[in-house]
């Protein structure tokens, strides 16, 4: 999947990955996608629920070894 933005939150902890992911989904414009890896297993819930609450769509997950990556579309 093409992305427009990375974010490496791999190592971080709950609210680590969310906090930066919101942040670097501010800079993007809307229909952007934030490519986004993280190791905090708390992520396989945190992600797709911050995605919900603000509006933005988990366009995939997917699993690469022990990391996690999201694709995350800005509303």
């Amino acid at each position: 999947m093409d992305y427009d933005a990375e974010l490496d939150a791999t190592g971080l902890l709950c609210p680590l990955p969310v906090l930066k992911a919101r942040k670097r989904l501010s800079a993007l414009v809307s229909g952007q996608v934030l490519r986004m890896r993280a190791t905090d297993p708390a992520a396989i819930i945190d992600v797709p629920h911050y995605c919900f609450e603000a509006g933005h769509t988990l366009a995939l997950t997917q699993d690469e070894g022990d990391v996690q990556v999201y694709f995350i579309r800005k509303a």
